[in-house]
């Protein structure tokens, strides 16, 4: 091994490595258990974030840790075709180019569209690739792939021949910038500062006026009603009544619906069924006109009036002059208001009435809503059900259809001449009815989540019954962020119990946002985000990885900074530095089993710890705690194995050969165990470990996962010994005595001689000690001391070798006023009678005990200061 811990000269070479021994390859074996898990496909066009690497490392820890546990594992990775984000930065390059898709016409578009996908598929692929995912890229799959669009194809077929995709209008989500519709969670809420505009909306005979707050009066023009909640006592008897619409020759009718709030503002609402959702049923239920009145670019159309061709902003300062200038305006209100804007350009989207495609979920939600209730799919946190099952129950009809001309286009048929409809596996050449060549297809594509919807079964060769499909589905686990459960993880669910007739996956494990060291969302208008790429290349993969993993809890956002990243390669240099060692004193040894006759106390030690540390690791990764899991192994990694066993090895490597050998014989096979564990967390250091290690097979990661050491699980008595230093170690903190400053020992054994006498240069050397002597009596000693009490033992250090009499006198004044608090609080507890009438007494004895143990080391240490 090299001397220094230098990530950058090994981890490229290590994967390479692997990927050229087919490592993460995968394929049907029945005579093993199978372990599959998709990856979320990635945005083709995007570059990896922090929250991607948090997302593919959990991941790849599991198919790491079940692929070391003899599974047949599958990680099957893959990209998203994301058209609108594409489309979007292609029409960016053509207008530098003085174009746009309009004159270069739709082929033209699509074949750019091609060798944009061409150009930058593997980008982010190979940034994952960079943090050590091991995923089978042999099988890397795309959503415009063909085998994939023809899933698409035959489930689209599919639902529109039972009936569950139509034609009809809805209110949607529309970017005027993009053009199009977009889904619900492309529809990000921010707030603005805005303004409430009170307006007067006269009764048609003179008797009076109704007065609404709106946070929109430019969409006057499209109001078809107002209404009031048919119980409010303030409009009793006018419900019926006509009012004129300001600044329009129409007249619209006050209406009662129970949507309106009685008490919440002014008690009346603007109906506008075609540009707000919640209108649009208010619509429905009263057989409202449905009149829009901003087109698709966001502008005012012809029912505005003379403010025909204005785009919203100018509009509704416009309107605002002439309502005030008609004498409609009452007063105007200062006002935050949340407004969707469009996650692609930030622009203010438009809730708007259009003709789309949509898929009736009714009947669909029903069974995926059942098998999370059930228990069939399981949610890591549990809490997030919730979010998935309420989503599902008060579920609407999905739209499906975009305005764009990037992604699946929608394989409906229209002739020309008789207007049949057709919709098949196959691009019809003529009409399937009256034969005529006059036929086309519909311009609109589908909703990227379409496709998405089919991830775990497309992916694996459906609609054909592949071995794969038989064999890996359904997946065992999707990690994915909470975000998009309703959006995404819905969606498949529905869709794999459809068209597969089981579930997609059997728990969903959820992982948090990624959030500055703040708890701020990381973006790069605020300049707090932390690029991954740069964090290995300045500090390596495993670094990065450990990082992300510790302190991490599933579902919760996590804190982040770079000081992670730095701490968790000063543990990883540890690790490193502590294998270095121990290859360094096992040259040339022979490997011997290691059995319980030839071992001491603090080797059974060691391996008991080892073995609790094999269970922990185990039982936390089954139950997608990570981060406990790493916390275990680095405790015993730090805590037990460098800091205590490779110290006592530094001795017992200088004692007879027979030790020796024992002691280099443990030493690897805890390092060897150690590498194994962490392997699924920080897989390249570890691989470059073992491959120097003697006796080491082809790969660590096709090693077999850690298993418990057989007959060292029982109590070991070695404890006493770490216990009795550690002691000696804290009274020494306790005088600020520094490491190198070393005192003479006085040891005095009263149970366990065998055990002391044996260890007794490692008390020594790890309790910073001079010399050490056993004796039989404290009279031995004819200086001041002070007493460090052990289970079998005590350790006697003469005061004056530890500090001052003025700091002696000082420190045991501070312990004698702790006990005399302890005193005073136990029997102010114990004389008070409603705790010892109602307290149980068990807790009452437990008082007691405390209390006794106090006065005596109370009275110890008055007797010492004393002497």
């Amino acid at each position: 091994m090299e001397k220094t811990y230098i990530p950058q000269d090994f981890e490229k070479r290590i994967y390479e490595f692997w990927l050229k021994n087919k490592y993460f390859a995968s394929k049907p074996n029945k005579n093993k258990k199978k372990y599959s898990i998709v990856m979320p496909p990635l945005n083709v066009t995007g570059k990896a974030h922090i929250g991607h690497a948090l997302n593919n490392t959990i991941q790849d820890i599991l198919i790491r840790t079940k692929r070391m546990q003899g599974f047949e594992t599958l990680w099957l990775p893959g990209t998203d075709h994301a058209a609108i984000a594409t489309e979007e930065v292609l029409c960016k390059t053509l207008a530098k180019e003085g174009l746009t898709k309009d004159i270069i016409g739709r082929e033209e578009f699509l074949k750019r569209g091609n060798e944009w996908y061409a150009k930058y598929s593997n980008t982010i692929c190979e940034q994952l690739m960079s943090m050590g995912v091991s995923c089978d890229w042999d099988r890397k799959a795309f959503t415009m792939d063909e085998n994939l669009s023809r899933a698409v194809r035959h489930v689209f077929v599919e639902y529109y021949k039972k009936g569950y995709i139509y034609k009809g209008k809805r209110v949607v989500n529309y970017c005027p910038s993009c053009r199009t519709t977009i889904s619900d969670n492309e529809n990000v809420y921010k707030e603005f500062p805005t303004n409430l505009w009170y307006i007067k909306y006269p009764f048609a005979d003179g008797s009076g006026s109704v007065t609404v707050a709106t946070t929109r009066p430019e969409t006057i023009f499209g109001d078809t009603a107002i209404a009031v909640n048919p119980n409010d006592p303030k409009y009793k008897g006018l419900i019926g009544k006509e009012l004129v619409l300001p600044l329009t020759d129409r007249k619209i009718k006050l209406i009662g619906d129970d949507y309106c709030e009685i008490g919440f503002g002014t008690g009346a609402v603007k109906i506008t069924p075609a540009h707000d959702p919640n209108d649009y049923e208010v619509g429905l239920r009263h057989n409202l006109e449905i009149i829009t009145c901003i087109n698709d670019d966001g502008t005012l159309n012809e029912v505005a009036g003379k403010f025909e061709g204005l785009d919203r902003d100018t509009a509704r300062k416009e309107v605002e002059k002439e309502l005030k200038a008609q004498g409609y305006l009452v007063k105007i209100e200062k006002y935050k208001h949340k407004v969707g804007t469009c996650e692609r350009c930030g622009t203010v989207t438009e809730p708007k009435i259009s003709t789309q495609w949509f898929v009736a979920m009714k009947e669909l939600a029903k069974p995926a809503l059942e098998v999370v209730k059930n228990g069939k799919i399981s949610f890591v946190p549990k809490r997030f059900e919730k979010q998935y099952i309420n989503w599902l129950e008060g579920i609407k009809d999905w739209c499906i259809s975009r305005q764009i001309w990037l992604g699946h286009r929608i394989p409906v048929f229209y002739c020309e001449d008789c207007g049949n409809v057709m919709v098949e596996m196959e691009d019809p050449t003529e009409c399937s009815k009256c034969h005529s060549k006059h036929i086309h297809e519909d311009n609109d594509v589908l909703d990227t989540w379409f496709s998405s919807a089919l991830w775990p079964f497309s992916t694996l060769g459906y609609p054909n019954i592949t071995e794969e499909l038989k064999y890996y589905y359904p997946t065992d686990v999707l990690v994915t962020g909470y975000d998009i459960i309703t959006f995404w993880v819905t969606k498949m669910v529905f869709s794999g119990l459809e068209f597969m007739k089981d579930i997609p996956f059997k728990d969903v494990l959820i992982n948090g946002i990624v959030r500055d060291a703040r708890g701020i969302k990381m973006s790069k208008h605020l300049g707090n985000g932390i690029d991954p790429i740069e964090m290995i290349e300045k500090y390596g993969a495993d670094s990065l990885r450990l990082s992300l993993i510790s302190g991490m809890s599933m579902g919760t956002d996590l804190k982040y900074s770079e000081d992670k990243i730095m701490d968790a390669k000063i543990f990883i240099n540890k690790l490193y530095n502590a294998s270095k060692f121990v290859l360094s004193n096992i040259e040339g040894m022979k490997l011997e089993k290691i059995t319980q006759d030839n071992l001491e106390q603090k080797d059974k030690w060691l391996l008991k710890k080892l073995n609790e540390t094999i269970k922990a690791v185990t039982k936390n990764i089954e139950k997608y705690n990570l981060s406990m899991a790493v916390s275990k192994l680095v405790d015993f990694t730090y805590g037990v194995f460098c800091d205590w066993y490779i110290e006592l090895a530094k001795l017992d490597m200088k004692k007879d050969e027979k030790r020796k050998s024992v002691v280099q014989n443990v030493l690897l096979t805890t390092l060897d165990t150690v590498l194994k564990l962490f392997h699924p967390f920080i897989p390249f250091v570890t691989e470059e470990i073992y491959q120097n290690l003697p006796f080491h097979k082809e790969s660590i990661m096709i090693c077999e996962f850690p298993k418990e050491i057989s007959g060292y699980n029982t109590s070991n008595k070695f404890d006493k010994v770490v216990s009795l230093i550690k002691a000696v170690r804290a009274t020494r903190s306790e005088y600020k005595l520094a490491d190198n400053v070393r005192t003479n020992l006085y040891l005095k054994i009263e149970t366990d001689k065998n055990l002391f006498n044996e260890n007794l240069d490692a008390i020594n050397k790890l309790a910073f000690g001079k010399e050490i002597k056993i004796i039989e009596n404290e009279s031995e000693l004819s200086e001041k001391f002070s007493k460090v009490l052990g289970d079998g033992a005590s350790v006697y250090i003469l005061t004056g070798e530890l500090a001052s009499d003025e700091k002696k006198k000082e420190k045991l004044e501070k312990e004698l006023a702790f006990y005399k608090a302890e005193i005073e609080r136990g029997e102010k507890m114990l004389s008070n009678q409603g705790f010892v009438s109602k307290a149980p007494k068990t807790l009452i004895e437990n008082e007691q005990n405390k209390l006794a143990k106090n006065k005596a080391m109370y009275d110890k240490i008055l007797e010492e200061m004393n002497s």
